[in-house]
């Protein structure tokens, strides 16, 4: 079977960008830069970027590229024992699928009751009652949520008819649209937020750091977290991606364009809700610091909440949740093509079908999410997603491609492609710095939950919770032994390749 191509470098571009750009820049990076005391957080995110996220971008991205195969692929090719890990990737995309759609559906049911009732006049009590009909816990299910399921529904038809598309006229159309409609979106709520009393004010906290926040492990571990998740590392989508580019493709520019590009629309949705929340202390008459408790609230509880004290409030909440909704969209389907271009891969299978198999069992996957206990399971999921599974599958992928696989092959793999070689330079940080640090995480989070928990849910869920991730390291590991059906004979042929090669 042909393996299609990219119609367009900047179509591959757009479509790499549109998977790095989410829910994560509009309200996890916010979040997160608010949370580590605004400026503080930048340092040590452009740092993550320049040394970590770009280094490994690049790797992924020859990946891809010098196997023309998925994750599953493109690790099998680099030995007949590493095929696991690359299913490993493909299970983290599909696990963060499920819950990721359940965020996009929420913003949908949020924006569709925002104009049959108008602002509330509590906003937290509207958005976990009202939307989410919040139970007491995990264990308390209740029943479906139907506007939620329902947003559900429309959202995996959404990703079936732009996966099922192909990937030229799927996921290259679709983020041609997507993305510059995503960036007029963020930049008028940047110039309504800016312009307001207050707003100023936020943008100061919000740039100004706090050198002394710099000497804190947690802000450097959210930081290089961060990074991971907004540029979709660790999930099998650029390797995924990068396969289906031209034997001719520039892959150091294109790691440093996307990730800057993805990173300078975080920075940027910054100045929107920093500006906003300037205002809204302001109106207050609290510090900026006070103004957020949580997380999650920030995007559905805080932030509405100061779109409703403006001059036309409601039209600019319709904007940051049609924002919302394309950035969303934007990712779930680079979530859904990792793993259903690994499925094409391993079992032959047309687009339709593995497109089809993979929406339907992602559907069903998600509905617990779509119950009166979703934000508590999504919540507790997400975490250890976050915690133990990116982390590991970036720490096994630089292990095998620069360690065991010789990463002098693809440094000059890399630079014969490119403009500018990275050389030493990239063998240090994507090869030392990075796997050490990851590492470090690792051993953090695992310190941390065995002396805390994690916010205080009962350690059965959470055990449940961590089960899930366990359980596609386990799926991954029984892949390797079904028999390719397709690749079968270009596996054997690289295998000689590589075999003629080394000696």
């Amino acid at each position: 079977m042909a393996r299609e191509q990219w119609a367009s470098k900047m179509g591959f571009i757009l479509a790499a960008v549109g998977s790095a750009v989410g829910l994560g820049n509009i309200w996890r990076f916010p979040y997160m830069a608010y949370e580590n005391g605004g400026g503080a957080f930048l340092i040590p995110y452009f740092v993550a970027l320049l040394f970590v996220g770009i280094m490994v971008m690049v790797l992924e991205l020859a990946l891809g590229h010098s196997t023309k195969g998925s994750a599953p692929l493109a690790l099998r090719r680099l030995g007949k024992n590493f095929e696991w890990i690359g299913w490993f990737a493909v299970a983290t995309a599909f696990i963060i699928t499920t819950y990721y759609t359940a965020i996009i559906a929420w913003a949908l049911v949020y924006l569709a009751k925002l104009f049959m009732v108008g602002f509330p006049t509590d906003f937290g009590g509207f958005f976990f009652s009202d939307i989410l009909a919040l139970s007491s816990g995990h264990g308390d299910l209740g029943g479906f949520n139907l506007p939620v399921l329902a947003g559900l529904v429309l959202i995996w038809g959404v990703n079936y008819l732009v996966v099922n598309s192909g990937v030229r006229k799927g996921l290259e159309k679709a983020n041609e649209i997507l993305m510059p409609v995503l960036f007029f979106l963020i930049l008028a709520l940047v110039v309504r937020s800016v312009t307001l009393p207050g707003g100023l004010a936020g943008i100061e906290y919000y740039l100004t750091p706090n050198f002394a926040l710099l000497l804190t492990p947690k802000v450097w571990i959210d930081a290089f977290s961060q990074i991971f998740f907004t540029l979709s590392l660790g999930f099998g989508i650029m390797i995924a991606y990068s396969s289906y580019l031209p034997k001719k493709s520039d892959l150091t520019a294109s790691a440093f364009t996307i990730s800057l590009m993805n990173c300078g629309f975080s920075f940027l949705a910054g100045f929107a809700v920093f500006g906003t929340l300037g205002y809204m202390a302001m109106t207050q008459g609290v510090p900026i610091s006070e103004v957020v408790t949580q997380s999650i609230g920030l995007a559905f509880v805080a932030f509405p909440q100061a779109l409703s004290l403006m001059p036309g409030g409601l039209i600019l909440a319709a904007i940051f949740f049609i924002a919302l909704f394309v950035a969303g969209i934007s990712s779930s389907v680079s979530l859904v093509e990792s793993t259903a271009s690994a499925v094409i891969d391993k079992f032959n299978m047309p687009r339709h079908k593995a497109a089809s198999a993979v929406i339907a069992t992602s559907f069903f996957a998600s509905l617990i999410y779509a119950t009166n206990a979703g934000l508590y399971w999504l919540d507790s999921v997400d975490h250890y997603i976050n915690w133990f599974t990116i982390p590991l599958v970036a720490v096994l992928e630089l292990i095998v491609a620069i360690w065991i696989f010789k990463g002098s092959k693809l440094e000059k793999y890399i630079d014969n492609l490119s403009e500018y070689n990275l050389g030493s330079f990239w063998k240090f940080f994507a090869g030392i710095f990075s796997p050490l640090f990851l590492i470090y995480m690792l051993l953090n989070g695992a310190w941390t939950e065995l002396t805390m928990g994690y916010e205080g849910y009962a350690s059965i869920f959470l055990l449940l919770s961590l089960g899930l991730p366990v359980f596609g390291l386990v799926v991954s590991l029984i892949m390797p032994m079904i028999p390719w059906i397709g690749g079968g004979k270009e596996i054997e042929e690289w295998d000689e390749f590589v075999k003629k090669d080394e000696e």
